[in-house]
């Protein structure tokens, strides 16, 4: 049974809301793929697997490609912890058998284990600027985010660095009581040319999935990363 079968008057209010009303407000719009982009991160984040499932069927027919939504996941354990992540994970590699598939995708890593830490040090700079060149060296948890989180993650093919600055901005939005982090990396989006403007239409299409209070406090970031910019 679906939603129309079981809750009528709520299935249309809900699906009006989030498929039109939302998709179509003036001026907060986003093309296809960043839009399906930012729900399946902000899904994760606030741990929908249900609703996951759905948009994985969603953005496969909306033109997403199974490379972007596995490099989306993968991106994932860096915020939310694999703890997290493997049910979706195990859900989208599901989805892909039952759609044909194959298994594993092509390789999108660029890095090696000597170099991953050189490499995420300067995706590090280049996000946030110069001054993380020497951030890795204020101990292990600072170096492991260098080389794991950057140098592992972040310099992988299949998304632009720009479309992965703002999935980690989905990823901290919907989890909510990432505030610090979350100010952090809106000011990463807008040195990506991620500006103010696009970063509240990303939460405006994502608000139907995390609610309001979570997409105000991330509008709140937005212009705190703003001022500090």
């Amino acid at each position: 049974m679906n939603d129309h079968q079981t809750d009528p008057e709520f299935a249309e209010r809900w699906e009006h809301f989030a498929f039109e009303e939302v998709v179509r407000e003036e001026g907060q719009q986003l093309d296809e793929i960043t839009r399906r982009l930012a729900i399946l991160a902000v899904l994760m984040g606030c741990q929908g697997l249900e609703e996951f499932k759905l948009a994985v069927l969603r953005a496969l027919d909306g033109g997403l490609s199974p490379v972007m939504i596995k490099e989306l996941i993968y991106q994932g354990v860096d915020y939310l912890g694999m703890g997290r992540v493997r049910p979706f994970l195990d859900a989208a590699n599901g989805i892909f058998v039952e759609r044909g598939i194959p298994l594993p995708l092509p390789k999108q890593g660029t890095t090696t284990m000597e170099n991953r830490l050189e490499r995420g040090v300067e995706v590090q700079a280049e996000i946030f600027g110069e001054a993380m060149k020497e951030a890795w060296k204020k101990g292990h948890i600072n170096r492991w985010l260098a080389a794991n989180c950057f140098g592992d993650y972040y310099t992988r093919t299949g998304l632009t660095l720009a479309q992965r600055e703002m999935i980690t901005f989905c990823f901290l939005a919907a989890q909510g009581g990432c505030e610090p982090q979350l100010i952090a990396h809106a000011g990463g989006n807008m040195r990506l040319g991620n500006d103010k403007a696009f970063l509240v239409k990303v939460v405006s299409q994502c608000l139907p999935y995390i609610g309001y209070p979570r997409s105000l406090n991330a509008m709140a970031c937005i212009d705190k990363a703003a001022a500090q910019k």
